[in-house]
């Protein structure tokens, strides 16, 4: 019996090796893809770099009639390698999330299988949703403002280097909060929240809406703020909404395979 016992343990240690290694090798291939779609998305803005550094990256100043000027030796460079890699990044962050689905995707349930796959387009538009308004709503207004900001004795000129990190933190921050609704749905699957939850504490999300809407916001005017926070709180109440009809998908499988069983 115990050599019987001693056989089957010493066969699961190569078995439980042999899938570790080749959930390594997986993890591996799919790391080297992601990278791989962010290098082509990086080559493809980089071809056309010129284009996003007109109509793009330098739109909102001009249109604010902003006065930009390179204050480093290599400052210029430095822009265009921080233009490329950003909208490298942007381009190919929807093939980076579906690597991430294609290595999480085999450990789950074929139902689970189904809204893991929702999910990976849902966080794309979320993402996309979030960095558009950033750049159409929030940067002309944040501009017109840095414009007019401070007294007539001093000059407003800007590092082109600190104005594109302005961009980055502002158009990245959004997307980040814009993920919200999404996070929300996975942790109702997940049964951490749900929407009863989220009602009760509405009045504490409010608060902490307006903390995050100063933390994220680089100007410390009260108007860019709330031109934050106010997407925020209308995301949360759309979490809410998500959270209930995802206990209700919750509580229609369950009814559904409690009939089966009965069957």
């Amino acid at each position: 019996m115990d050599n019987k016992d001693n056989t089957a343990g010493s066969a699961s240690g190569p078995e439980a090796s042999g899938a570790f290694l080749d959930h390594m090798v997986e993890l591996r291939k799919r790391i080297l893809l992601a990278v791989l779609g962010v290098i082509i998305g990086c080559i493809i803005t980089g071809i056309f770099h010129e284009e996003l550094m007109e109509y793009v990256i330098l739109s909102p100043a001009k249109d604010a009639d902003l006065i930009l000027q390179n204050l480093r030796v290599m400052g210029q460079l430095v822009v265009f390698f921080k233009v490329v890699l950003f909208t490298g990044i942007v381009v190919s962050f929807p093939w980076v999330l579906l690597q991430i689905w294609k290595f999480v995707g085999p450990g789950l349930y074929s139902h689970e299988q189904k809204w893991a796959r929702k999910i990976t387009w849902f966080t794309s538009l979320c993402f996309f949703s979030g960095v558009s308004f950033a750049y159409f709503v929030m940067l002309p207004v944040m501009m017109g403002f840095a414009k007019t900001f401070g007294t007539e004795e001093i000059r407003n000129q800007f590092d082109i280097n600190d104005y594109f990190s302005f961009i980055i933190t502002l158009m990245l921050g959004a997307g980040v909060v814009f993920e919200l609704p999404m996070v929300s749905y996975v942790l109702s699957r997940a049964g951490i929240i749900n929407a009863a939850m989220l009602r009760k504490y509405r009045r504490h999300a409010i608060v902490m809406v307006l903390i995050l809407a100063a933390m994220l916001t680089p100007t410390p005017d009260p108007v860019n703020q709330l031109l934050m926070g106010a997407p925020i709180f209308v995301l949360y109440e759309i979490s809410i909404v998500i959270a209930a009809s995802a206990k209700k998908q919750i509580d229609t499988r369950s009814s559904e395979s409690a009939s089966d069983h009965t069957s």
